[in-house]
Formats: structure tokens, C-alpha cells, sequence
């Protein structure tokens, strides 16, 4: 049944994955995820149901459109694998239970959202918002389905405390992160406070150990100095992420390590 559960999320992380190029191309531009249909962006030619098969399209082209052979990126396949390995190991996390329905969805929007940030800056609202009322309610249903109320109530104090801590951050220190990463905040506090403390307090944490080892990289290989703006929400993203998968045993580790 496992088994079956992880082929089946890694298909559907396919197919999802390549709706996500859509959306991480089109939302920050302000257009339609719905229409017009897939196209070629240098010739504008209409992309055959044949060749918008994820990743094995890509392949078969050779990275090339049919109509005009102009270069397709890779990052459109890479989108398609990487969502197929979350979704898969989503389902190896959570197996056959309505909770990898709630966290299917966190990590196709996480990953579109991650994407966008180091496209544009910018962490749109039109994903951020909504993935509050969705968030709640596939996470009140899983709640239903157990019978673990609390679990709900403490998601939405990992909300309130991402959201609040993070809003600090930005009247201390404007500039230092963007409101976008507010909002987001909540959204990822509210999933990891559902799991439990442990995984809420590493996922806030990690997303700022990350930060800071790839701004200690940049500024020794001069890539960046001390005034470097990097997007922040990708890590966010990831810390969240290494918290769902990881959280528990990290904080087990760490407080052994402190505590003895």
C-alpha cells in the first residue's frame, strides 16, 4: 500500500509539477494560469498535448520547441522531477492518511513561491493569501479525521507566532526581509505548529541557519557583501520543509546535545 501511495504522489507531482512552471511563470506577471493554453514564449506556436508530457516532452525535443527549435530552459523539467521527489517523499512521510493532502499542498505552493522569490523579489500574494484558508481547512479536516483538536489550536499559535515574530523583524529592522515573508510566515507557521512544537521551533530556525551559511558563502567568494539583498523566502521554504521531515529528531538531537 506504501508503495503504491509513493508511485501514485510522484505521478501526480508530475503532472502538478508542471502546472507549477505555469504559475511561477505567469502569477508574478499578472496573467491567467488557465489561459491562454501553453505556448511557445519566442514564437508563440501552441504546445501539442504529445510534447507537454512532464519531463519526457523535454527529453524527446531535445530542449527544443518543435515549431521554432528556440532553446526550452531545463528549469521546466527540473520543476517537474523536483515536484515528483517532494510529492514522493511526502507520501513516504505522511503514507496513505488525508494529512498528505495538506502537506501535498504545502509543498507544491512552497516550491512555487521559493521559485518566484528568486525570479523576482517578490512573493506574491495571490499564493500567499489563499494558502491561509486552504491551509486551515485541509488541517481542520485531517483534525476531524483524528480526533486531535488541539492540534489544530496549535497550528494556529505557530501561526500567530511566525506571523508576529517575523512582522518584529520588519518594524525593527526595514528592509532586513520583505512583507511577502510576513506572509508567508503564517502560512508555514500554521502547518508546522499542526505537527508539533519541535517541528516549529526547527523550522524557524533552520530558515535563518540556511540564510546565514549562503550569506557567509557569498561574502567569501565575493559574490556579495554585507548589504546584499538575497530573497529570503526560499529558505523559508526549506526550513519548513527539513522540519516536517526532520523536526522531532532534530530538537531531540539538539536538546540531548545541550541538555545531556
Amino acid at each position: 500500500m506504501q508503495g503504491l501511495t509513493v508511485g501514485a504522489a510522484a505521478f501526480f507531482g508530475l503532472l502538478v509539477g508542471s502546472f507549477l512552471n505555469v504559475v511561477i511563470w505567469r502569477v508574478p506577471r499578472g496573467q491567467s494560469v488557465v489561459r491562454p493554453p501553453s505556448h511557445c514564449p519566442t514564437c508563440d506556436a501552441r504546445i501539442a498535448a504529445r510534447d507537454n508530457v512532464p519531463v519526457f516532452s523535454w527529453l524527446a525535443l531535445r530542449g527544443r520547441c518543435r515549431a521554432c527549435r528556440a532553446r526550452i530552459s531545463a528549469r521546466y523539467p527540473f520543476v517537474e522531477a523536483c515536484t515528483a521527489a517532494l510529492f514522493a517523499a511526502m507520501a513516504l512521510r505522511f503514507g496513505p492518511h488525508l494529512s498528505l493532502v495538506a502537506y501535498l499542498y504545502l509543498g507544491a505552493v512552497g516550491l512555487a513561491l521559493a521559485l518566484i522569490d528568486l525570479d523576482v523579489r517578490r512573493l506574491p500574494n495571490a499564493l500567499t493569501l489563499p494558502s491561509y484558508v486552504v491551509g486551515a481547512v485541509l488541517l481542520a479536516a485531517v483534525a476531524a479525521v483524528d480526533d486531535a483538536p488541539f492540534s489544530v489550536v496549535r497550528g494556529l499559535v505557530g501561526m500567530a507566532a511566525m506571523y508576529c515574530f517575523y512582522f518584529a523583524l520588519v518594524v525593527v529592522k526595514p528592509g532586513a526581509m520583505g512583507w511577502g515573508d510576513v506572509k508567508l510566515s503564517g502560512v508555514l507557521g500554521l502547518y508546522l505548529g499542526f505537527l508539533g512544537w519541535a517541528e516549529l521551533v526547527v523550522g524557524a530556525f533552520a530558515a535563518f541557519l540556511l540564510g546565514g551559511f549562503v550569506g557567509i558563502g557569498l561574502l567569501l567568494s565575493g559574490s556579495g557583501g554585507r548589504k546584499t539583498k538575497i530573497p529570503f523566502g526560499p529558505y523559508m521554504v526549506v526550513g519548513a520543509l527539513v522540519a516536517v521531515f526532520a523536526g522531532r529528531p532534530i530538537a531531540h538531537w539538539y536538546l540531548g546535545l545541550t541538555f545531556g
